[in-house]
């Protein structure tokens, strides 16, 4: 999960044990009953690639509530529509395989990456199965992490989390956990903050595991 850059950064920030913690409590290799529950929610996605050049790129993919298809627990497909013809986003995954989601839950508010090897699919059963697609890419999970919503904008106005002059900052409710405060960055103001009630939460259905 972390290279030798995000090693030093985590070292320079005092964030390296947080960060080994949340790798042993939330990442897996297949899909869950709530990460399935969220993909099939959802009306868009955002698909990450690398090109020919080792360029990463980034591409918004949007349809009807549940276009992305939840083929098993390791297995999603989208159906991708009509665009402008470059073929960017599955010409990478076609070049090498590798590819990122992430789903953003405005609702709750919640966040879930997934990583895994994709397959351009263009055969006419395959694209047959999701109306007016041109294509289908079909991808293998490899490894699933979620992250709380705390920056999450809902309806229009500011998530509260955002740093605000003459506002005091939240905690949010996943580093009070136990098995997360305790390796929490020495100068994270949750270590000391012992408030309970008296605060916002960044996330209503699934406090157990943070990002």
């Amino acid at each position: 999960m972390y290279g030798d850059g995000a090693r030093s950064l985590q070292d320079e920030f005092d964030s390296r044990r947080l960060a080994d913690r949340l790798v042993e409590l939330t990442l897996h290799n297949e899909l869950d009953d709530g990460d399935i529950e969220l993909v099939r929610d959802q009306a868009a996605v955002w698909v990450a690639t690398v090109d020919a050049d080792g360029w990463p790129d980034v591409s918004y993919k949007g349809g009807g509530p549940g276009f992305v298809q939840v083929a098993s627990r390791t297995e999603l497909r989208m159906p991708v529509y009509n665009g402008n013809g470059m073929w960017r986003t599955l010409g990478n995954i076609r070049d090498n395989g590798r590819v990122a989601l992430l789903f953003v839950d405005q609702a709750r508010p919640w966040r879930m990456r997934v990583h895994g090897l994709g397959t351009v699919l263009t055969d006419q059963a395959s694209v047959a199965e999701f109306h007016e697609a041109e294509a289908v890419l079909q991808v293998n999970v490899a490894r699933v992490f979620p992250n709380c919503g705390r920056y999450i904008h809902r309806d229009g106005e500011l998530s509260a989390f955002v740093p605000q002059p003459g506002h005091d900052t939240p905690v949010p409710d996943w580093k009070r956990l136990p098995v997360l405060r305790e390796v929490l960055p020495e100068h994270d103001p949750a270590r000391t903050d012992h408030a309970s009630d008296d605060h916002t939460s960044d996330d209503h259905t699934r406090t157990d595991t943070a990002g």
